[in-house]
């Protein structure tokens, strides 16, 4: 029993000694986790290098653009051919891919031998050998009465500008063909298979391995959107965001990048890491100076790296009593599976002993756990080195979605991380340690990288299938100039049809004269109560008006729906109410004050304080309002409050007051614009031409209440399924159209009809319609202003859509986007349209060749959404070309204008008394 003790003490002690000493050999191969915090900054530094327009050039770690825009949601179907170039054999595949309710995929494969004439000789020989192949696969799986799509594994670094496009930059491994180099792979192999008659083959994708594996991957789990390829070679690959890729034009979504991280250091970045062995090895490559990174962890190279230091530690008399035969003398006598042999747990020092015999080596108990830990630290060293880079890919990802804590999944192949016994439980143990803040699952690509070109082919095809129908709803909303000078021509008839007393019962446009006969001329002055109704709030205004100088109080109030659909009566005494607490709150009650009231919905006027409402619009109701005068119902309600009297002086629309406003500030203002919750416009129009009026003399404003242009249907033509459907559930249906496709109550409605249409396609949610989806009015127009936003990132665009119970993809996040763009730019074009109808009419109407105007403007759309104000303006610009159209922004609203219009009012009934 002694005597077993004795011997284990020995053998652990000799084990002991045996480490230690390779171990002090080796000191420059064992790295800190304090230095693989280093590798990890440089790596990052390296990848920001890679994706900077002007930096890449200099770049080591190329950070390949790979078109590769989405990854496989499941809905994949169909037959789909697969190449595999990179290795030692090359692959032909046939992949199926059925959904059936789950996914399914079935592969029918042939692999097809590389032969170093093939691989080192002509570069046309070896496509024509690669298409050789594919026909020889087709014949023999009885494939060619079929048109079916390739994807093409490369795995060679390419520049690609297209999915389907890619011109080596370097051959790597043992691939030396010549002629190859700068030229387009794809192109190559379209040509070559242009000599088999019997081939027809669409190759939709080219992708290196590192993305198939991630492909492959993210088939069986969504997170997954990084691959890592650990075997002949090294590299990764990743989802990255649009916006950081300078390398390619757009900034929406995310798109893969191959890192090519296999070259980092090429610059010198790891000089200090990198030992003699390391050196002497690349001396001795096919591609000295390059793929540096590579040469320190992949299989290629792990057996050589090996047998470099187990030759000079026999030299230096470390190893084998100094003793070496030719075999350790020959390049490539030891493999990477003779490394992974050497480290099995249980038989390693056998194999490590049958391995150096093998070599003409006669070694010892201890020069066998010597050439053992060589092995290990040489392996640990590439797993180390390994998850450095991969940390930092791990935590770009991370700063990327802007999380404390990620979790994603990391898609794994190569024969070096699936054959060596300890490299995978390294490599996994390392990375956690790196970064903590990652919750990483690995998943082994059982398929290989053949499968996921087949995979992103299939996306590629579902992705183009998707897109076309897409385009078709998008089209319908894209406007040609020739349809915008339609609704500029319609509208400019129906203004002139709203004008004349024969036609003006029929018209659209109702053009309803304001009796606002005169602009601001800076000689108001006075105390003004103004009153401003047309949405869910109501406001209430002290105006103080001198020498041009205008000062606000004001205070606003909420109407209850209740109330916007109640009686008449209990809305005008809602306002009253309110028209009370605001004097109290202001210490005016006894007060007698001239008021301005803005109404803003159709009213046909008699004079200025008399306003006939033609009907409500903006989800009012009120009964017993419609053919009413409302100054009328204003006046009753404030006798049976009996607390104060107020001298109602004028009846405004908002259009008007915004107009004044602006008037005020510009004398060239004639034109008021909102565009909000609801579209209006009004102008100052020649009396000669309101035939509903008396008096050729002077103008008068005209409010058009263009909001019911198209309701006799001349706009059908570009009226969509999903504008008719809003129409349909709206509480004025078959009213208010044009409005309907311009204004913010409604752009947001459009926005969801679309949505619920795309998802029972299958192009959006994963078919998935969500209950608040389904819920009218829950995406509302402000969230297209957020959307649309150029500041935000598509994350928080799904954040929006999270609120709104969506669980939406990037490309879920990308299409919403396009359909609110849509929307919105249909909304700005159709108001430039119009606009520029009112201002050729202006032109035409003074007989100038070329016409100055400034246009006041308010509403929530236009000031709040990123893009509407200028889509209008230039439509306006490209429709009424003689005409130079100001758009100024009205700060105050048109509160403040329904003062100005009480202020004007009263100083023109002055005139004729001080006459």
């Amino acid at each position: 029993m002694f005597a077993v003790h004795l011997v284990a003490f020995y053998f652990t002690k000799l084990k002991e000694d045996q480490i230690k000493k390779v171990d002090r050999f080796l000191y420059h191969m064992r790295l800190s986790d304090e230095t693989l915090v280093d590798i990890m900054a440089r790596f990052q530094a390296e990848m920001e290098k890679g994706l900077g327009k002007d930096t890449n050039p200099t770049a080591s770690v190329k950070m390949l653009p790979t078109f590769v825009r989405a990854i496989p949601d499941g809905s994949e179907n169909g037959e789909f051919l697969s190449l595999d170039l990179g290795g030692s054999k090359f692959r032909v595949l046939k992949v199926q891919v059925s959904e059936e309710g789950k996914q399914n995929v079935q592969m029918e494969s042939q692999f097809y031998p590389m032969p170093n004439e093939i691989t080192r000789g002509n570069g046309t020989e070896l496509f024509d050998y690669v298409a050789d192949c594919l026909a020889d696969f087709m014949k023999t799986k009885d494939l060619t009465h079929k048109k079916l799509p390739l994807g093409f594994t490369f795995s060679f670094p390419c520049r690609q500008n297209k999915l389907e496009e890619g011109f080596l930059l370097s051959w790597t491994k043992k691939f030396k063909a010549r002629g190859v180099q700068d030229t387009d792979v794809v192109n190559r192999l379209a040509t070559a298979m242009k000599k088999h008659k019997d081939l027809d083959v669409d190759i939709l994708a080219l992708v290196n391995d590192t993305v198939g594996t991630m492909m492959t991957c993210a088939y069986d789990d969504p997170n997954c959107e990084v691959g890592v390829i650990i075997g002949t070679g090294t590299n990764a690959c990743y989802m990255e965001d649009m916006s950081n890729i300078d390398l390619v034009e757009g900034d929406e979504g995310r798109m893969c990048i191959n890192t090519e991280w296999g070259a980092f250091g090429d610059d010198g970045t790891l000089e200090d890491i990198r030992t003699e062995f390391d050196r002497e090895l690349d001396l001795g490559s096919l591609n000295p100076g390059k793929q540096l990174f590579e040469k320190m962890i992949s299989g290629l190279y792990m057996g050589e790296l090996v047998r470099l230091i187990l030759l000079k530690m026999a030299k230096v008399g470390l190893l084998f009593g100094g003793a070496k035969s030719s075999a350790l003398h020959t390049k490539g006598k030891i493999e990477t599976q003779h490394v992974a042999a050497m480290e099995m747990s249980k038989e390693g020092l056998a194999n490590t002993r049958e391995i150096l015999v093998d070599l003409g080596l006669d070694p010892s108990e201890s020069d066998c756990i010597a050439v053992q830990h060589v092995c290990t630290i040489v392996s640990f060293r590439s797993a180390n080195l390994c998850a450095a880079a991969l940390a930092a890919i791990l935590t770009r990802l991370r700063e990327n979605k802007k999380l404390a804590r990620l979790r994603t999944t990391v898609g794994m192949d190569g024969t070096l991380y699936k054959t060596h016994p300890q490299y995978p439980k390294r490599l996994h143990k390392v990375v956690r340690r790196l970064v903590p803040n990652c919750d990483v699952r690995f998943l082994l690509s059982e398929s290989g990288s053949t499968k996921g070109a087949a995979m992103v082919t299939a996306v590629a095809s579902r992705v183009q299938a998707q897109r076309k129908q897409i385009d078709k709803v998008l089209a319908l909303f894209h406007l040609t100039r020739e349809q915008l000078l339609g609704v500029r021509d319609k509208m400019r008839a129906e203004l002139e049809y709203g004008l004349k007393k024969k036609t003006h019962a029929l018209a659209t446009v109702k053009m309803l004269p304001t009796y606002v006969y005169g602009m601001p001329d800076g000689t108001e002055k006075g105390k003004f109560l103004a009153l401003d109704l047309g949405g869910t709030n109501f406001r209430v205004l002290l105006v103080k008006i001198r020498k041009r100088s205008v000062r606000m109080y004001n205070k606003i109030f909420a109407i209850p729906l209740e109330i916007m659909q109640g009686t008449g009566e209990e809305l005008f005494d809602h306002i009253v109410q309110c028209i009370a607490d605001f004097l109290d709150y202001m210490g005016l009650k006894g007060a007698q004050l001239p008021l301005g009231f803005t109404f803003s919905f159709p009213c046909r006027q008699t004079c200025i304080d008399k306003g006939t409402l033609v009907g409500w619009t903006k989800g009012f109701k009120a009964t017993d309002c419609e053919g009413e005068d409302v100054v009328d119902m204003l006046r009753e309600a404030i006798k049976r409050r009996n607390e104060f009297d107020l001298d109602i002086v004028a009846i405004v629309n908002d259009t008007v007051g915004t107009m004044m406003t602006c008037g005020y500030e510009d004398p060239r203002c004639e034109i008021g614009l909102i565009a909000g919750t609801g579209s209006n416009v009004c102008y100052m129009e020649e009396m000669r031409n309101i035939e509903l009026v008396d008096g050729d003399e002077g103008r008068m404003c005209v409010n058009t209440e263009w909001g019911g242009f198209g309701d006799n249907g001349c706009i059908d033509d570009i009226r969509t399924q999903y504008d008719k459907e809003v129409d349909e559930g709206s509480l004025n249906a078959g009213k208010q159209r044009y409005e309907k496709m311009t204004s913010g109550m409604y752009l947001g409605e459009i926005v969801r009809r679309i949505l619920i249409d795309l998802t029972r396609q299958g192009l959006l949610f994963r078919g998935q319609i969500s209950e608040r989806l389904r819920t009218r009015g829950i995406f509302e127009t402000k969230f297209l202003s957020q959307i649309e936003s150029d500041r935000l990132a598509l994350l928080q665009v799904r954040r929006i859509l999270q609120q709104l119970g969506l669980d939406s993809t990037c490309e879920d996040s990308i299409v919403v986007k396009e359909v609110c763009g849509a929307v919105s730019r249909r909304a700005a074009q159709m108001c430039g349209a119009g606009m520029a109808a009112i201002v050729e009419k202006r032109r035409e109407d003074q007989g100038l060749q070329h016409f100055k105007v400034t246009v006041g403007v308010d509403g929530t759309l236009y000031k709040l959404h990123p893009h509407f104000s200028r889509i209008l303006q230039e439509t306006v610009k490209d429709l009424a070309p003689q005409c130079d159209v100001t758009f100024m922004l009205s700060e105050d609203g048109s509160g403040k204008g329904a003062a100005l219009i009480t202020a004007v009012a009263k100083r023109l009934q002055q005139l004729p008394k001080d006459n």
